[in-house]
């Protein structure tokens, strides 16, 4: 396979990977799935978590098997910031698993308890990380992504998938919006998505303010 061919096949199955993502992220699809089988949205996240996983494995094998000439490395002091940052960015994601959910996340939560709501089943959280940027995980995971070395494979992978991050941010929260309402549209208009601007920072109150307005809209 040529470097062109290649670099095509990896744009490609990126681009199969996100079409699928995020239409079975949709409520369109959960919403026919509830119309046909309501009992099986129980099992949907888990099944949607395990075939993302899957569906990983081309992207990857193509992003990390193709050939590719070095096209910058980090040396010296700026090596030493790169790597610094991607540590950081490391521990800011095990720091912010104490404020999320992890059964509910992988699905375990909803199969367990039979859940089959379109919407998650946990309420409006706006954890430390979530008062600086809406996406945390994206923020976090684009700075690990943009603090490697790079060759023509790497280098497709980070744009694609920052694309993906900036659009599938915005499909995330139209959901978000429909569950929540009118507490996530004041969070959203107070708090940047995806690149903290320390001015635009929510307060602890502030953010505990909104949690209790999704929780009791009225």
């Amino acid at each position: 396979m040529s470097d062109t061919l290649g670099l095509l096949a990896l744009v490609a199955s990126w681009a199969v990977y996100a079409a699928i993502h995020s239409l079975l992220a949709s409520h369109w699809v959960k919403g026919r799935l509830a119309a046909r089988c309501p009992r099986c949205l129980s099992g949907y996240r888990l099944f949607y978590n395990l075939l993302a996983l899957g569906l990983l494995s081309v992207p990857l094998w193509l992003t990390f098997g193709l050939p590719g000439e070095p096209l910058w490395q980090w040396q010296g002091a700026l090596a030493w910031l790169a790597n610094g940052l991607a540590v950081a960015a490391l521990v800011g994601f095990v720091y912010s698993l104490r404020f999320y959910d992890g059964s509910g996340f992988l699905g375990l939560r909803q199969l367990r308890e039979g859940h089959r709501e379109l919407g998650e089943p946990e309420g409006l959280c706006i954890s430390p990380l979530h008062r600086w940027v809406r996406h945390p995980w994206y923020t976090l995971g684009l700075v690990i992504l943009w603090t490697r070395d790079m060759n023509a494979p790497l280098l497709v992978t980070a744009l694609v998938i920052t694309a993906y991050f900036a659009l599938g941010s915005r499909l995330e929260e139209r959901k978000l919006l429909a569950q929540y309402g009118e507490a996530y549209a004041r969070y959203r208009a107070a708090v940047p998505g995806l690149l903290p601007r320390p001015w635009r920072r929510l307060s602890a109150a502030r953010a505990a303010e909104l949690e209790r307005l999704a929780r009791h809209p009225g």
